[in-house]
């Protein structure tokens, strides 16, 4: 090594092991006068071997409030710093080797350790977290139970713990606003390292207002629980629209995220460092809920250098099994089943019954090469910035492999009824940054059954195509035969995987479902939706309860009045009632005027979790429902004694695509009923014993 390489050697080890210590400290522990620090840290921040962090303070609960900054190496002096160590440690094995033969007269017999890489290293060596000492959390829990406090939404709680623990490394809290502008125009942050997704802390625009630049705040758990401090560098107002375009691809509510961004995201973004106090609490699963660094030490004591995740947001079947054995020949590598266990697509397989299908299933795989640990991930499918993120955190997690399939992480169909991405759109965008990113793309190969054979292959190896029956069922005939009762082959599936999707999802005839009627004051709702309740009970085997839109009122939503925003909540918690009797098997029907699509689309979304959803659009006109008037109330918006009237004086969004139209002009409430009952019939939700 030259003096300059052994300079820049010990400056990198320094920085790595004390990023808090002062220039003026670490000056001494390399060794040089701080004037000659300086200029060498200069030069390596202009190579960019180091960036700095803003730190207040010494001790994250120091008092201290005065500005510093840390030190710590970008992906570029980490590979830098493996590349030196591995000189220094080769320089010194020849200089004890000769010292070896000149006092022995033969070889030491050691040899140098010229096959470690900076992919070896980094998937064994822990990484910083954000969390302070015991000590310090019990002083930091008093000290901000006096601060302005945030409850976190369940997003924002799975977002927080992959900051505290690491998985989100190298951010240190929330993005600031050049850093969110950075990310969602160019994939990195504003010191140049790769990071795809907006990590940001919404909140409303009151809370924003109470709120002062360089403020500390409390981060809250849904029962009020504090997890961590964060200190507000950053509010601003985000241009939601282009975030959608640059990072989702399109601003269309067809996309999950975008409509969550829209809809239910708070209007305002804070950004700033996070001190992490506690862990978020989950009482499931907790034996196989890793963070990044448990994980790291877990591949440290049993050895594994090359472990590539596999990650998954379904139920495991055996072409899944195939897949994962295929990746694991072909990277050399052990296998670390990692499944999303956050919020994932609305519609999907909860997690409490994936990770028992996972657990059935476990034993199909080699102990010894295999393991599975959950991620308490929010899932934004975002397609092919979501595989890079995707990367990047199981980077984190210790893994040199990742497995990205075909249309990975991709939301469905978008508005015209096209695909959001291109079906190789998250591997391209994956193999253009693996080498920065420090961690290889496996190709997602696409199985099939080949009968024949009675093996699964992979479709692009199949020669005689032509020659052979190919067998396979998608996701929507899997729905299928799972709502009908049908036989689901073991070639397709495993019997314990078939065996718990049944008991969470038994037919559709022995499920729970919503009845969902909207339409105008007055359309004839509630009169169809009576009608409908008596005859289910007539028909008798699950319980049914009306929320009919002035009963809810009356019992439900006394408080509120009529603004769009009580209108809103007053749904919801229709939704929610809806939701919660649809889950334990009974049938709700709904009856509310509803005139706000995106809020009947955000029930929907809290139903189809537990049950079907069937939205009956009581397609009566306004003139039809003026006429009528029984209330009065439609001469009273006329009148402009009623403000914020549906289709007077505020807008009624007509559904584009519900179940069921009825019209009840001329057609007696019987036979409208009657109509829904057909359609009930016909989605297989009621049937003949």
């Amino acid at each position: 090594m030259t003096d300059e390489e052994q300079a820049l050697f010990r400056l990198l080890r320094q920085v790595n092991l004390t990023p808090r210590a002062s220039q003026r400290d670490l000056a001494k522990a390399v060794g040089v006068s701080l004037g000659r620090f300086n200029a060498q840290l200069k030069s390596a921040m202009t190579d960019g071997l180091i960036q700095t962090s803003d730190l207040d303070g010494t001790d994250p609960a120091s008092t201290d409030r005065r500005k510093r900054v840390a030190y710590v190496l970008t992906h570029r002096g980490a590979t830098e710093q493996a590349r030196l160590t591995d000189r220094f440690l080769a320089r010194k094995f020849a200089e004890y080797d000769a010292l070896h033969a000149e006092l022995t007269g033969s070889s030491s017999g050691y040899v140098p350790p010229n096959n470690r890489t900076t992919l070896m290293q980094n998937n064994l060596a822990p990484i910083p977290e954000l969390y302070v000492s015991y000590d310090s959390a019990q002083k930091l829990k008093v000290e901000a139970a006096d601060l302005t406090s945030h409850d976190l939404s369940p997003r924002q709680i799975c977002d927080l713990e992959l900051l505290m623990n690491g998985g989100f490394n190298p951010l240190k809290g929330f993005l600031s606003e050049a850093d969110y502008n950075s990310v969602v125009d160019t994939m990195r942050l504003t010191t140049g390292e790769l990071w795809p997704m907006p990590i940001t802390l919404d909140v409303s625009e009151d809370f924003a207002a109470s709120l002062e630049i360089g403020q500390d705040i409390a981060l809250r758990d849904q029962e009020g629980v504090i997890l961590a401090t964060m200190t507000v560098t950053d509010r601003w107002t985000p241009n939601k629209a282009h975030e959608a375009e640059q990072v989702f691809g399109a601003d269309d509510d067809a996309h999950p995220a975008v409509n969550y961004l829209h809809n239910q995201a708070g209007k305002i973004y804070l950004g700033g460092p996070v001190t992490g106090i506690q862990q978020p609490v989950h009482y499931d699963f907790r034996a196989r809920r890793d963070t990044p660094n448990e994980l790291r030490s877990y591949f440290r004591k049993m050895g594994w250098r090359k472990v590539v995740a596999f990650q998954t947001r379904n139920p495991l079947h055996r072409a899944h099994q195939e897949l994962t054995f295929r990746a694991a020949r072909e990277a050399q590598a052990n296998l670390l089943i990692h499944p999303v266990v956050g919020l994932t697509k609305p519609g999907d397989v909860d997690h409490f019954t994936r990770v028992r299908c996972y657990e059935a299933v476990l034993d199909k795989y080699p102990q010894s090469t295999t393991s599975m640990s959950l991620l308490n991930l929010a899932m934004r499918m975002a397609g092919p910035r979501e595989a890079v993120w995707h990367g990047l955190i199981r980077k984190n997690h210790g893994c040199t492999h990742f497995i990205v399939g075909r249309d990975h992480a991709g939301p469905g169909k978008n508005s015209a009824g096209d695909d959001f991405y291109g079906p190789y759109d998250a591997q391209d965008l994956f193999r253009e940054n693996q080498e920065e990113m420090g961690i290889e793309m496996v190709d997602f190969k696409h199985m099939v059954w080949v009968d024949e054979r009675a093996q699964y292959e992979a479709i692009d190896e199949i020669e005689d195509k032509d020659e052979v029956t190919i067998l396979n069922i998608s996701g929507t005939e899997l729905r299928r035969r799972l709502q009908e009762g049908l036989e689901i082959p073991e070639w397709f599936s495993f019997p314990e995987v078939v065996k718990e999707l049944r008991r969470t999802k038994p037919p559709r005839s022995k499920q729970g479902f919503t009845v969902f009627f909207t339409g105008f004051s007055g359309s004839g709702k509630s009169t169809i939706a009576n009608a409908l309740m008596v005859k289910l009970m007539e028909m008798g085997g699950r319980p049914v309860t009306l929320l009919d839109g002035d009963i809810v009122r009356k019992n439900l939503s006394s408080e509120l009045g009529f603004s769009k925003e009580h209108r809103d909540l007053n749904i919801r918690r229709i939704g929610y009632v809806a939701s919660e009797i649809t889950k334990n098997g009974g049938i709700a029907i709904c009856a509310p005027i509803a005139p706000y699509a995106t809020t009947r689309r955000a029930v929907r979304e809290d139903i189809e979790g537990f049950g079907a959803f069937v939205e009956v659009h009581v397609a009566t006109s306004i003139e039809e429902c003026e006429r009528r008037d029984r209330k009065g109330l439609y001469k009273l918006a006329r009148e402009g004694k009623i403000k914020e009237f549906t289709g007077i004086s505020d807008p009624y969004d007509v559904p584009v695509d519900p179940e069921l139209r009825v019209e009840t002009e001329n057609v007696d409430v019987d036979n409208c009923a009657h109509q829904v009952l057909l359609k009930l019939e016909s989605m297989g939700l009621i049937a003949a014993e």
